[in-house]
């Protein structure tokens, strides 16, 4: 079941995510799906449980740049290229966040982070793949639940700059 909303109240009793998409207004869906505990790969699982191409659902990935979190929001099919996430920020090393660190720093659990409403504010490079399609699948802050957005929505609501952040 879909639901768009445009509105605050539309979100009552929904996840940060959809709280701050709410807030500002946007129109989104939201794509509620079982969760395939078995999978190996969360997104890989949300898009085929969903059938969107994976090339549409993007993963929010959490790394170190220069001993600073960062996040990195790429299509699951596939990986952060941590170089160039480091140079889109103007930074030098990157590696891979911490579970614990992730999940401390954003208020959302590994396989359901979203890049919108998230406990502290980080800076957020999305891949530029997103601005080929009318509209991309995040997460909605938990497991079992994706956000459908414009591009351009996504990026004002993360205040993100975009770059070649995905590598295959």
């Amino acid at each position: 079941m879909a639901r768009v909303s445009k509105g605050a109240k539309a979100a009552s009793g929904g996840t940060p995510a959809t709280v701050a998409a709410s807030r500002a207004g946007i129109v989104f869906t939201l794509h509620p799906y079982e969760v395939d505990a078995s999978a190996e790969s969360y997104g890989e699982a949300a898009a085929a449980a969903l059938g969107v191409p994976p090339e549409r659902l993007f993963k929010t990935l959490l790394a170190e740049v220069d001993g600073s979190l960062t996040v990195g929001v790429v299509p699951v099919s596939g990986r952060l290229d941590l170089k160039a996430l480091a140079a889109a920020v103007g930074g030098k090393r990157a590696q891979m966040a911490a579970p614990a660190d992730a999940e401390r720093a954003t208020g959302y659990v590994v396989g359901g982070i979203s890049p919108l409403g998230q406990r502290k504010r980080l800076p957020v490079v999305v891949d530029e793949s997103a601005s080929d399609f009318p509209t991309v699948y995040v997460s909605a802050g938990r497991r079992g639940l994706q956000i459908e957005l414009a591009p351009a929505d996504l990026l004002r609501l993360t205040e993100a700059r975009t770059a070649v952040i995905g590598g295959a």
